[in-house]
């Protein structure tokens, strides 16, 4: 399956992805995740939990991780996620095996995930979605089911169909949710995902370098910054122009003209007869052309 951070459906790799987890229900999935970016890659881990399709995950890069002196507790990550968690260096060939193994044996015991789950407001709302709109489903499919028809997902209220009364209905939960936590729908989830993921590696990752932030980083903290961050843009869009137009642009423009495409064409081997011939007969292009507008005048 194509690389992917996530199952909603704004890429085409992200749509493969899921209409193939959500249609054809494989027996497991191997999610493979970057140790060196854990917080990032677990966002996608948090929603295949969510399918009622058993999990293993394979942390690669391991070989990288200790390297840089961080720490992944497996166990203690495996306890928090509720499934297999195995460490692998795919570069190595390291722990492959053992994955493919996992997974294996995770398809032929049909164990699933156990559910996570987000604050008291949000869950009520999933509750009353599950119970008004998806309560015919498999049960190990209502819950992801109801979590994109939270996030007003449109390929799934597409698909679903869902009655107008029940969706009024629904509407009123989120709102109500929305108004509670001041956002809107989709970001809630996106929030309560890493809010999640964050209490998960509080207790089984621990980086060398906690507390310092990289260069990219610090570098993001000031071009992102809610007051400097549009100040920022306008200057390096003012810079681009300035140097693109006014300075080296308008240097390399005048070489291009006058010098490539004007009289100095012949230097790259092309008329370079024809032209000499010429310039020895009549002078240079300037006085071919003072020469017409003294002899024709300029109407």
């Amino acid at each position: 399956m194509p690389g992917i951070y996530s199952l909603s459906p704004y890429t085409l790799e992200e749509v493969v992805a899921r209409n193939y987890l959500i249609g054809e229900r494989p027996d497991a999935i191997l999610n493979i995740v970057d140790g060196t970016n854990l917080e990032r890659n677990l966002y996608l881990t948090t929603q295949l939990t969510e399918l009622g399709i058993p999990v293993v995950i394979a942390i690669n890069m391991m070989d990288v991780v200790k390297k840089n002196g961080d720490k992944i507790n497996v166990p203690e990550l495996s306890r928090e996620l509720g499934c297999k968690v195995v460490e692998i260096s795919a570069l190595k060939g390291d722990g492959v095996m053992e994955a493919a193994e996992a997974a294996i044996d995770a398809a032929k015991n049909s164990k699933t995930v156990p559910m996570h789950t987000f604050s008291g407001v949000v869950e009520h709302a999933i509750a009353h979605i599950e119970e008004a709109a998806v309560h015919n489903m498999p049960e190990e499919q209502q819950r992801w089911y109801a979590i994109k028809i939270f996030e007003r997902d449109d390929e799934v209220l597409k698909q679903l169909n869902l009655d107008p009364k029940v969706l009024a209905h629904i509407e009123d939960d989120i709102k109500a949710a929305e108004k509670e936590l001041d956002d809107d729908s989709e970001s809630i989830i996106t929030n309560e995902r890493y809010i999640y993921i964050a209490s998960i590696l509080k207790a089984s990752y621990k980086k060398k370098s906690a507390g310092k932030l990289s260069t990219s980083d610090k570098i993001d903290r000031v071009v992102t910054n809610r007051w400097l961050g549009l100040p920022i843009f306008a200057v390096i869009m003012f810079l681009v122009y300035y140097l693109s137009m006014v300075t080296v642009g308008s240097a390399a423009t005048d070489w291009m003209n006058d010098g490539v495409f004007g009289d100095g064409w012949h230097l790259f081997g092309i008329g370079s007869a024809k032209y000499e011939e010429a310039a020895e007969n009549y002078g240079d292009s300037d006085q071919i052309i003072d020469a017409f507008i003294a002899e024709y005048g300029t109407d």
